[in-house]
């Protein structure tokens, strides 16, 4: 083993943090909705829980060459968090407003980790992911969600881990099983609870700030996801790559948002109900969409380019 890479990817985790506090101390003087309030300290205890996890899982597989990162992995984590960053500021309501379909948001930006994972390798795809939601939140000024944005990177990261697995075919079929049952039990957990808020649903004209009953296709747009992503492995079936990298954002996704949601059990006082149905739903299963619709493209894209300068 690489006796240099440990070091690498505490030093890569540790610059997420870094940023995070650099955010939230600057963040302010630009704009007051930055400040945190009196919830800060549980959000950085979830965000060091976050980190914690991925090191967890590095440390568990750390003999794998994905785990690696160099002088081009950071040049990928800087290109990533800056795209992620700039197109979340442009789909996030400020200059590109993406109308939702039903109560669910349109946020297309979030294929952009998906991709840096899968093609980078996991910790690119968590930087990315992480460090580019704090930078978009701060861009857009509606507030920072530090625990929110590490989420957002755990996302990415686990696109990444297709790279971890030498049968990605029984890997890939493993992760479907588990988002079946995950997509299952969140969507039982709402036709229990149909009249809960959709709390990730605003439309200022119509004066919803998170307080409409979540609708009929949010609260299946999980399952909507998991159909979606079922048929990209069947459509790709022989592009294994392709449909396993699809397959493992989808449980990105799972895990990610499901972290956040669960986390404001503690942040926000709500009851597991409602952070299944009020915030993970809503926020999930677009994501999954994105993931069966627009990592397919990058990653086509992508190989076009790499067969283009002969690598």
């Amino acid at each position: 083993m690489n006796g240099t890479r440990p070091l690498s990817v505490v030093l890569s985790l540790a610059a997420v943090l870094v940023v995070f506090l650099l955010v939230v101390w600057i963040g302010p003087s630009f704009n007051e909705s930055l400040q945190l309030d009196e919830t800060a300290l549980i959000r950085f205890v979830f965000v060091g829980v976050g980190l914690l996890a991925v090191f967890v899982v590095y440390w568990f597989t750390r003999d794998n060459a994905a785990w690696e990162v160099g002088t081009r992995e950071v040049v990928y984590m800087a290109i990533g968090a800056a795209l992620y960053a700039v197109f979340s500021y442009l789909f996030n309501g400020t200059v590109f407003v993406v109308p939702s379909v039903s109560q669910v948001a349109l946020r297309p930006a979030i294929a952009i980790p998906m991709f840096f994972g899968y093609a980078f390798g996991p910790v690119v795809g968590f930087f990315s992911g992480a460090v580019g939601n704090m930078f978009g939140d701060a861009l857009t000024g509606f507030g920072l969600y530090p625990q929110w944005s590490v989420a957002n990177g755990l996302v990415g990261m686990i696109s990444g881990m297709i790279a971890l697995y030498v049968d990605k075919k029984r890997a890939m079929d493993a992760v479907l099983y588990i988002s079946a049952a995950l997509a299952a039990v969140t969507t039982l957990i709402w036709i229990l609870n149909p009249t809960l808020e959709n709390l990730m649903f605003f439309d200022v004209d119509a004066g919803i700030f998170g307080d409409a009953a979540i609708s009929t296709f949010a609260g299946l747009s999980a399952v909507v996801g998991f159909v979606l992503v079922v048929l990209i492995r069947l459509i790709f079936r022989e592009n294994i790559d392709l449909a396993a990298a699809v397959t493992w954002a989808m449980l990105g996704n799972f895990i990610g948002i499901g972290f956040a949601s669960i986390s404001d059990i503690w942040v926000n006082g709500y009851s597991p109900s409602v952070a299944i149905v009020g915030e993970f739903l809503p926020a999930a299963g677009p994501n999954m969409i994105f993931a069966a619709i627009l990592v397919p493209i990058l990653i086509g894209a992508y190989n076009a380019l790499q067969r283009q300068i002969g690598r």
